[in-house]
């Protein structure tokens, strides 16, 4: 086959996101004081991204040097599944953002701990299922009609990725608008509590809600335009048009460690430390609301 440009840059993005998911994922897994229900849905997105970036690794090694239609099923199985995880995450992560400010005073307790662990499992249950699907059969290499505009994978199966990405797109933003009520009616009590206080809590405020701006700005800007390609394309549709719309969406892996996990302090004193030489799994954290992440 001849090099396709598109291939390169996408194996490009795959290491890059491989190498900073990588970083998160061996720092949450090596540090014990990160044991609490929204380091381990972080670290949960960080595996996803972590597998996305190795599966856009191997589609190109595989394609370019070992073609097979078996390994193309496994390796598009594995980008199947580590998106779907991906963007699954992202709602678990808002999800106990909001229950951390709607149920903050039983948040702490061992029924988060058990409520962290269902998600994961759900989450994770149903990516594996839907990057099998493939591989069990439901591919279209023996009916290229059926064809999406992602090879092997057949219309009906893209569709259905495509439709989830909109109930979890609209998940989250009901959910972060709520968010925003619950911080700027907090916000509101305690400044009419502290008048001298008002300015500083509205300077806060503002920022929370700027960042849940960017939080959901980057995932629809990263990956709206795929899904719409993806309910409106079929295999006759130029490949051009599937790469400039499925780059973006791997940019999201890309951004996530930035936005979830790198902005983190107890994080940041983690990488600071281990820069320094000077690591200790028993580092002393102040205790955070996921809402603050």
């Amino acid at each position: 086959l001849s090099l396709n440009p598109w291939d390169v840059v996408l194996c490009i993005s795959g290491t890059i996101i491989s190498c900073e998911n990588a970083v998160v994922v061996v720092v949450i897994f090596y540090t014990p004081a990160f044991r609490a229900p929204m380091f381990l849905l972080i670290g949960s997105l960080a595996m996803a991204d972590l597998l996305a970036g190795l599966g856009l690794i191997l589609h190109f090694a595989f394609v370019y040097f070992i073609p097979s239609e078996a390994v193309s099923l496994l390796t598009v199985g594995l980008l199947v599944t580590s998106f779907t995880a991906s963007v699954s995450s992202l709602l678990t992560i808002t999800i106990d953002r909001y229950l951390s400010l709607y149920n903050a005073l039983t948040y702490y307790s061992k029924r988060t701990v058990t409520r962290t662990y269902i998600m994961l499992i759900l989450t994770w249950g149903a990516s594996v299922c839907l990057g099998l699907l493939p591989i069990m059969g439901w591919n279209c290499l023996k009916e290229p009609s059926s064809c999406s505009i992602v090879k092997p994978l057949v219309k009906n199966h893209l569709i259905i990725l495509s439709a989830s990405f909109f109930v979890v797109f609209a998940a989250m933003l009901q959910l972060y608008v709520q968010i925003c009520k619950v911080v700027c009616r907090h916000a509101h009590q305690i400044a009419i509590q502290r008048h001298f206080l008002a300015s500083s809590h509205y300077v806060t405020t503002r920022k929370g809600i700027a960042t849940l701006a960017v939080i959901l700005g980057a995932f629809a800007l990263c990956w709206l335009p795929f899904a719409v390609y993806s309910l409106l394309g079929d295999y006759s549709s130029p490949a051009l048009y599937t790469y400039l719309t499925l780059l973006p969406a791997t940019y999201n892996s890309m951004l996530n460690p930035i936005i979830y996990a790198f902005r983190n302090q107890e994080i940041q004193k983690v990488l600071w430390a281990v820069c320094c030489g000077c690591f200790s799994s028993t580092l002393p954290f102040r205790s955070r609301s996921p809402s603050d992440v």
